[in-house]
């Protein structure tokens, strides 16, 4: 963490500023220590340590500064509002500079997301560490940066209140972020993850609501429908037989099980703590951390599958003894292709399945990934550059098919249905060929129903397909949109008794 006593260089005065009213410079900091968080806001990663962030923010509040740069990965990230929207999404409160170019990456030579920058208060870097799990490590040495501030009689200079982007723009649409979409056709019914005010919005195929599951406050809580909480969940699964939704409760760490016959929800696995070792592993449900599950399959009724996007790995959840482990994936970032435990995977956020073989959205690579179900499995690339930096959006087959991290996939009518979130578009690809084709979105993050490539999208997420009808969940336009197949025609599905929570009005 020590580093030679280095001045801080300045942050350029022509950046964009976010979640305060003006732009800040260190030397009006000169006085705080200043924490600098070097993020993008795909990578799981610098999700994963935001919790960090705000624990040492509210342990440190008259003396540190957290400060996030945002220097983007993809093209997608480079745009200010869609960094806003992700501000929101992870409710961030700390000032954000929008680093363009990455031009403060440079100066403080960064080479990884993330990495922390820790600044004195006389503004001279002091320390530099990248990854995960560095709560201990940066909170003994803000300590001491305090005590030695303490020891030499300088006072601290008063925080800067920011003014937030929750304030300017506050979460009261019926839905927030929502970041996963199930329909089933033999109940009629839609599941909605409603990530951003984690709670499942369970309605009609048509949009009328019949359930709201989770109180609104994110947390671990098992009970009623009522008393449940959720944390940032994402995908989902129905059994049918069991009358039972299979939920993963991403920022919880955990898969949470819906009974809809006893009105009932339950943890099946995970601890509420993230899980930090990498490679295969596995154990009881219960006692087995994991790391951000994504989404879920079920497989024969008896096995749940799920992208674990924290770990770069397909995870699976027998539900007859309850125990957990990894399925594939050695926990390296890359894509690999070959046997279950020789493959590896870059943040795998959708999965699907035709039967024969568990279909992969993994969105670092921007590409789609196969893994056989049979007596001889092995992983696969469909069709994707299998890189960590290629990127783009173009048609064609296998390798020649370009998105830009795909979250979301489902298989129907011989098809894979995508997802291409950071595009705004959905695509189509066959499974045999990789034949990549687009099939709604013009590529331009908006609001607009049509046909085709008319309509628009903005980060859509997730999508499923019941009864000739595609349903996306549009996660920054905070909407169900719903496309009938047979005319590839978008309107937008309007929810009928449905707020956000604690705006509903009697």
């Amino acid at each position: 963490m020590n580093l030679p006593r280095v001045r801080a260089p300045e942050f350029p005065s022509h950046q964009p500023w976010l979640n305060c009213d003006r732009p800040l410079s260190l030397a009006q900091l000169k006085g705080r220590i200043v924490l600098l968080d070097f993020w993008t806001y795909c990578c799981i990663n610098c999700l994963h340590i935001l919790p960090d962030l705000k624990y040492l923010e509210q342990k440190y509040p008259e003396y540190l500064t957290v400060i996030g740069v945002h220097s983007a990965k993809f093209e997608n990230e480079k745009e200010t509002e869609n960094i806003r929207q992700a501000i929101l999404r992870y409710d961030i409160e700390h000032p954000v500079i929008v680093d363009q170019e990455f031009e403060i990456w440079q100066q403080y030579a960064v080479r990884a997301w993330p990495t922390l920058v820790l600044i004195d208060p006389l503004g001279y870097v002091v320390g530099m560490v990248s990854g995960e799990g560095k709560r201990g490590e940066l909170d003994e040495a803000i300590a001491q940066l305090i005590a030695q501030q303490q020891a030499q009689g300088s006072a601290s200079i008063p925080p800067i209140k920011p003014l937030l982007e929750k304030q300017k723009n506050p979460l009261i649409t019926p839905l927030a972020f929502p970041g996963k979409v199930l329909a089933d056709a033999a109940s009629s019914r839609l599941f909605i993850a409603d990530s951003g005010h984690h709670r499942i919005i369970v309605t009609t195929l048509n949009g009328t609501v019949q359930s709201i599951i989770g109180n609104g406050i994110p947390g671990l809580t098992d009970g009623s429908f009522s008393e449940a909480q959720f944390f940032g969940p994402q995908g989902m699964s129905w059994d049918a037989n069991s009358q039972r939704l299979y939920v993963a409760d991403t920022e919880n760490h955990a898969i949470r099980q819906i009974d809809f016959t006893t009105e009932q929800v339950q943890t099946l696995a995970g601890t509420g703590e993230q899980n930090r070792t990498q490679g295969p592993q596995g154990g009881h449900g219960l006692e087995t951390p994991l790391n951000s599950p994504w989404d879920l399959e079920l497989i024969g009724g008896e096995v749940l599958l799920m992208a674990m996007a924290g770990s770069h790995q397909i995870w699976a959840l027998d539900l007859m003894d309850g125990t957990v482990g990894t399925y594939s994936g050695i926990g390296a970032e890359a894509g690999m292709d070959g046997e279950l435990d020789e493959a590896a995977f870059a943040q795998p956020s959708g999965i699907t399945s035709d039967d024969e073989e568990l279909f992969v959205a993994d969105s670092e690579i921007s590409s789609i990934r196969g893994i056989g179900l049979g007596n001889e499995p092995r992983v696969r690339t469909l069709c994707g550059s299998g890189d960590l930096f290629g990127f783009g959006d173009r048609d064609g087959t296998a390798e020649e098919a370009l998105f830009q991290h795909c979250l979301g996939i489902d298989y129907a009518e011989g098809l894979l249905w995508v997802a291409d979130t950071y595009n705004h578009k959905i695509k189509t690809v066959h499974p045999k060929t990789g034949e990549c084709k687009t099939v709604l979105g013009d590529g331009t993050p908006g609001l607009l129903d049509g046909k085709n490539t008319t309509s628009r999208f903005f980060e859509p997420g997730g999508l499923s397909i019941a009864s000739g009808i595609l349903y996306i969940a549009d996660t920054n336009n905070h909407r169900i949109r719903r496309v009938a197949l047979d005319t590839l025609t978008v309107t937008t599905l309007e929810l009928t008794g449905l707020c956000a929570p604690g705006f509903c009005v009697p």
